[in-house]
């Protein structure tokens, strides 16, 4: 949780608020390849790619 602090108090402070969607970007589709590494849906989620 201290890295999202201080992700968000970097952003506020230089004004980087675009970078906040690339981030949300990159966590879902680091959540998306962690749950679909081991389970049953992983052949569907790789045709998306």
């Amino acid at each position: 949780m201290d890295l999202l602090k201080d992700l968000w108090g970097f952003m506020k402070e230089r004004k980087k608020f675009w970078l906040a969607p690339v981030i949300i970007v990159l966590l879902l589709l680091g959540l998306l390849i962690v749950i679909g590494g081991g389970s049953s849906i992983a052949p569907f989620i790789y045709t998306l790619f």
